[in-house]
């Protein structure tokens, strides 16, 4: 055990049982993790459009889950429905761990992006640019990003959404953190998604609450940092997906915002 972020608060606003790893290493790190998540996921009220999207794999060339949260709310129902993964589907996911979940349910060859882990990192893929009359399953939340899907019905793909899970924001107001701040209780705060940024800039009066603008806030993707950046508040960004990156974004944040020696 280290002692790096000894004496500092860090809250976590990841969905509660994504916080578990990060928080785990924030104490073991010596700091005191703070979990007030602002994102839940809810599985959907009504799963019957779904199921008709999935009875349509057998026809699909490929499978593009989004998340984690993407391939456990639609893994179990494809497989209930299949018995076994389609044989001649394939995979892609965002990222290495979205790719991971996928493993657990048996699909062991998935393509992912080498670096970046983000909509355009698998755009650029040669695999995404030779899609042309190929269709197209994009598993995900309700809503979200546009890009990916428009990018590759414009190179030619049949294009369609499996939307298995919903998000919602399970906190009313920020009176907990705004109050651990006045009691020099917590210090940053880690925020890992556009979604969880838009509901705290939401319930912060836009990022014009005192304690917001005095606490350091740690991104994974400079796209979260960027409505943020432009309400004032100070946003530091990790150099890369992970736990470890993001304690050493948690860490250098911490040094510069409180004016400490590098330990």
């Amino acid at each position: 055990m280290t002692d790096l972020l000894k004496g500092f608060g860090i809250a976590i606003t990841r969905p509660l049982d994504q916080a578990k790893n990060l928080s785990a290493a924030i104490e073991q790190q010596g700091g005191n993790s703070i979990l007030f998540p602002l994102i839940a996921i809810s599985p959907l009220s009504d799963y019957s459009t779904f199921d008709e999207k999935i009875s349509e794999l057998k026809q699909a060339d490929w499978a593009i889950f989004i998340s984690s949260n993407a391939v456990d709310n639609a893994m179990p129902r494809i497989i209930k429905h299949y018995g076994i993964v389609p044989s001649k589907l394939k995979f892609a996911a965002i990222g290495p761990q979205t790719a991971k979940q996928l493993a657990s349910y048996g699909v062991q060859h998935v393509l992912i992006p080498n670096e970046r882990f983000d909509s355009e990192a698998l755009l650029a893929l040669s695999e995404m640019h030779a899609v042309n009359h190929q269709r197209i399953i994009i598993f995900r939340g309700i809503g979200g990003r546009e890009l990916l899907a428009e990018t590759l019905q414009q190179r030619g793909a049949k294009l369609d959404f499996a939307e298995c899970y919903q998000r919602i924001n399970p906190q009313i107001n920020c009176k907990l953190l705004d109050q651990l701040w006045q009691e020099n209780k917590c210090h940053a705060l880690v925020v890992t998604s556009s979604e969880a940024m838009r509901n705290l800039l939401a319930m912060t009066h836009q990022g014009n609450d005192e304690w917001i603008r005095n606490i350091a806030i740690c991104v994974n993707h400079a796209r979260i940092a960027e409505e943020a950046s432009a309400a004032g508040l100070e946003v530091y960004i990790a150099s890369a997906s992970g736990d470890a990156s993001m304690l050493s974004c948690l860490q250098q944040a911490l040094q510069k915002k409180l004016h400490l020696p590098l330990k």
